[in-house]
């Protein structure tokens, strides 16, 4: 399963943690995947595209 939204596409992206001596190392910072079910198909979507999917009319 890849740590995707299915809907908007937007994955996980790059940070650095620092150290007291400023030393930076790479960790990732991942979505808030949700399953959920739309019309019946289960989908990994993100937490900003179910608040906006709500919005909608």
């Amino acid at each position: 399963m890849a740590k995707k939204c299915d809907l908007c596409g937007r994955g996980s992206t790059k940070g650095a943690s620092r150290s007291h001596s400023n030393i930076k190392t790479l960790r990732r910072q991942n979505i808030n995947l949700q399953s959920k079910k739309i019309d019946g198909k289960k989908v990994n979507i993100c937490t900003k595209c179910i608040k906006t999917a709500v919005k909608t009319k």
